[in-house]
């Protein structure tokens, strides 16, 4: 015959009633790192994409109809400005492709015969601070990542 505290003890064992509790507890710190991984990923995609306008906003604003060497100074400049970054974080190439072959100087003519075509780029890099650090999947060693937005454009 069981005593009474034999009765309670498995009437205890038997009760589920906690047990939503325990697994939401069990299941809740992973769902909470999804959260902040996905929240994560979103602003780093909003920051690249920031990069990448900034850069194409730099060639709009500073081009109108200037396609030399001249104005790289004011691109790198703009580009810098618009994206919030220092100027040593951006760059700013123009280059001559002579029959798909890139020329030494873009300021050359190439020879006869041979297509001719001027490119511009811009590259902005800036440093990504997740919520998280972390120390792996390409990250920097002070636990942040490089972005880059580039834009690049024909001019001839």
């Amino acid at each position: 015959m069981m005593t009474g505290l034999g009765i309670r003890l498995r009437a205890f064992t038997r009760n589920e009633r906690g047990a939503a509790v325990i697994e939401l507890a069990l299941v809740a710190p992973v769902f909470a790192a999804l959260l902040i991984g996905m929240v994560d990923l979103g602003r780093a995609y909003s920051t690249k994409l920031q990069l990448e306008q900034a850069s194409q906003r730099a060639i709009e604003k500073v081009m109108n109809g200037q396609a030399d060497t001249t104005v790289a100074t004011a691109l790198k400049t703009e580009a810098a400005n618009t994206a919030g970054v220092p100027l040593t974080q951006a760059t700013v190439d123009f280059w001559l492709e002579c029959n798909g072959t890139r020329a030494s100087d873009y300021n050359t003519v190439c020879g006869a015969g041979q297509v001719s075509r001027r490119y511009l780029s811009v590259t902005i890099t800036k440093a990504f601070s997740p919520m998280f650090s972390t120390r792996f999947a390409g990250a920097n060693t002070d636990g942040t990542y490089t972005l880059t937005g580039a834009t690049g454009v024909r001019i001839q």
